[in-house]
C-alpha cells in the first residue's frame, strides 16, 4: 500500500514540475500564436501557427504591464512582432515594425518613406493595383518608447495607419518560426511551411 502511495505522489510531483516548466517557458521564453487573418500575407498565411521569442527584447516581470527586468534590445525595423492591440489589450496582434522612436513615417502613392527616404528593401510587402484610402499618409514622428507597425499585406491591414503607435511595453516578442500550418480551405496541412524561419 505504501508503494502505491509513493507512486501516486511521484506521478503528481512529475505533473506539477512539468506544469511549472511549461508555464516558465510560456511566460519568459517562447509562446505559440495562431494567425487568424490575412494582414501579413504572403509572409504569414491564415492558419499558420508560429513561435514567438519572448526574451529577445528583455525579460519582463509578470503582472506589471510589460515592465522589463533585464533589457536586451528594442525591436528594429523589419522585425515581426506580437503585441497587445492598443484598442483592446485583451487581443494579440502581429505586424512588422517599419519605424522606431525618432523616425518620421509617411506614405506617398503606396510608397513608404522613413525619414524622407523611400523604403525599397521590402520584398515581403504586398500591394493591390487598385487605389485605397491608405495610399497616402502625412508625415508623423514616432514618439519615444513607441513603434510604427504595418502588415505585409499593405492594402488589407489594420495597423498603425489607423490606430497609431504601439508602446514598447505592449510588445510580447518577436516571431521567428512557423511550427504548424493548416489550410482550412483545402482542409490539409501545408507541410512545406512547417519549420520556415520568419524574416
Amino acid at each position: 500500500m505504501k508503494k502505491k502511495k509513493n507512486a501516486w505522489r511521484e506521478n503528481i510531483e512529475a505533473i506539477l514540475i512539468a506544469v511549472v516548466i511549461a508555464l516558465f517557458i510560456r511566460t519568459f521564453l517562447v509562446q505559440a500564436f495562431k494567425i487568424p487573418s490575412g494582414s501579413m500575407l504572403e509572409t504569414l498565411q491564415i492558419g499558420d501557427q508560429i513561435l514567438v521569442n519572448k526574451f529577445i527584447y528583455g525579460v519582463k516581470i509578470p503582472f506589471t504591464d510589460g515592465r522589463v527586468l533585464i533589457p536586451f534590445k528594442d525591436p528594429q525595423p523589419g522585425d515581426i512582432v506580437v503585441f497587445k492591440y492598443p484598442e483592446d489589450p485583451s487581443k494579440d496582434f502581429i505586424k512588422r515594425v517599419v519605424a522606431v522612436a525618432g523616425d518620421t513615417v509617411s506614405i506617398v502613392d503606396k510608397q513608404l518613406y522613413v525619414n524622407g527616404d523611400p523604403v525599397t528593401d521590402e520584398p515581403y510587402a504586398m500591394y493591390s493595383r487598385l487605389p485605397t484610402h491608405v495610399d497616402n499618409m502625412s508625415p508623423v514622428q514616432v514618439p519615444e518608447n513607441k513603434l510604427f507597425v504595418m502588415g505585409d499585406n499593405r492594402d488589407n491591414s489594420h495597423d498603425s495607419r489607423f490606430w497609431g503607435f504601439v508602446d514598447l511595453s505592449a510588445v510580447k516578442g518577436k516571431a521567428f518560426m512557423i511550427y504548424w500550418s493548416w489550410d482550412r480551405e483545402e482542409f490539409g496541412v501545408r507541410w512545406h511551411r512547417i519549420g520556415d524561419l520568419l524574416i
